[in-house]
């Protein structure tokens, strides 16, 4: 039996999108969490955090998946979550394949 999913705000959606983005290489680090900290307030970024840490890959996928289809996003905030999305993968200064593998398929989700 499926868990039902809590509806995000879209500003926890992208705590979410980001937080997967920091963590491709199974590797959080500090400066990556700074950005996404700087994005949205402490509250949205504490209670998200702590949800991501509790779930699987496959887990965080669906619910992103689900939580996606709930919202739509003009052409302007996709680009804009694009460019944080970058920012994330900048911040620790490597840009490694599976961070690549990650933005494409958040990629072929978000668009």
């Amino acid at each position: 039996m499926e868990t039902p999913v809590t509806r995000w705000s879209k500003a926890e959606l992208q705590v979410y999108i980001l937080l997967l983005c920091a963590n491709a290489d199974a590797d959080l680090q500090e400066q990556e969490l700074n950005v996404i900290r700087s994005k949205v307030d402490a509250d949205c970024f504490g209670r998200i955090y702590e949800e991501f840490l509790k779930d699987s890959e496959e887990v965080s996928f669906s619910k992103l998946e689900r939580n996606i289809a709930l919202h739509e996003y003009s052409w302007r905030e996709l680009n804009q979550l694009k460019l944080d999305m970058k920012a994330v993968f900048a911040s620790d200064r490597k840009y490694m394949m599976l961070e690549q593998n990650m933005e494409r398929i958040l990629n072929n989700m978000l668009y």
